[in-house]
């Protein structure tokens, strides 16, 4: 067995050699991995979270997560965002408003985080499952331009197509073309990175719809509530608690979306159908 020349890693993944076995013949060849490391979120120097993310896009990150979790209620809370490199990861320091950070002290939580975890080290139910206040705009889509955004994404989801193991955000108008799309191995992180990427180029994302590569849980409606978002779309399952979340905050939530199926479970009069020829 021979080992072939390590490919060249595209950002966000790391080159290696594996030994693969196809047809009953093994051999070495080369592979590309998604990058996951330690990432500590780090607010007017308090410690908050640490998340196992791709070291892609932070600053987006940032502000996504800012935003997502309610730290901050608009993106001019946040005032500045410095990313460092230390030997046990990575430390994003945040500067928010100092009210903000008032708040988050009193409900201070520490995350040691799985992939995409946004719910270990919380202290009680209430802060697990905070009441989603907002209601979001009442954009409709067509269902052409969800099934257009579907058969779009995959091409454009670069770090996956090398590595296989990472989820991807889209933002997308409502004929479906793609404007904006982040990747991460957690789910939760590429669509805070997603909102974050919006928030600091100031787009209004209340003029288009999410489209997820992943199950949608309730912590995915509850930011895309708060992103003010009127329809999330997923390849995949929604939970039950999420449906009901979505029902309530008058979100459109999308399951099993692949190509011209999909599911509608809340709010479906906000998708356009094609009239119906006899």
């Amino acid at each position: 067995m021979t080992a072939m020349h390590t490919l060249a890693p595209v950002p966000g993944s790391a080159s290696l050699q594996a030994l693969a076995c196809h047809g009953g013949v093994p051999r070495m060849v080369d592979d590309l991995v998604a990058d996951e490391v330690p990432v500590a979120l780090q607010f007017n120097g308090l410690s908050h979270a640490v998340m196992l993310a791709t070291p892609l896009d932070l600053e987006d990150f940032a502000y996504g997560f800012s935003l997502g979790e309610g730290i901050i209620d608009r993106p001019g809370d946040l005032h500045d965002v410095e990313v460092e490199q230390v030997d046990e990861g990575i430390v994003v320091h945040i500067e928010v408003a100092s009210r903000c950070i008032a708040k988050l002290k009193e409900r201070r939580r520490t995350l040691a985080g799985r992939t995409g975890c946004g719910l270990c080290g919380v202290e009680s139910l209430a802060q697990a499952l905070p009441r989603i206040d907002s209601r979001v705009t009442s954009l409709s889509i067509d269902v052409d331009g969800l099934s257009r955004a579907l058969g779009t994404m995959r091409r454009q989801q670069h770090l996956q197509s090398a590595t296989g193991a990472t989820h991807a955000a889209a933002w997308c108008d409502p004929s479906g073309e793609i404007h904006l799309l982040r990747e991460d191995v957690g789910r939760h992180n590429a669509l805070d990175k997603l909102i974050g990427a919006l928030a600091r180029s100031r787009t209004d994302a209340r003029a288009g719809f999410f489209a997820v590569t992943s199950r949608a849980s309730y912590e995915m409606v509850q930011k895309t509530v708060r992103a003010g978002v009127g329809v999330l779309a997923a390849i995949s399952a929604p939970t039950a608690l999420a449906v009901r979340s979505a029902q309530e905050a008058g979100l459109c939530l999308i399951g099993f979306a692949r190509g011209v199926d999909w599911v509608a479970y809340s709010h479906a009069d906000r998708l356009i159908l094609e009239p119906t020829t006899t």
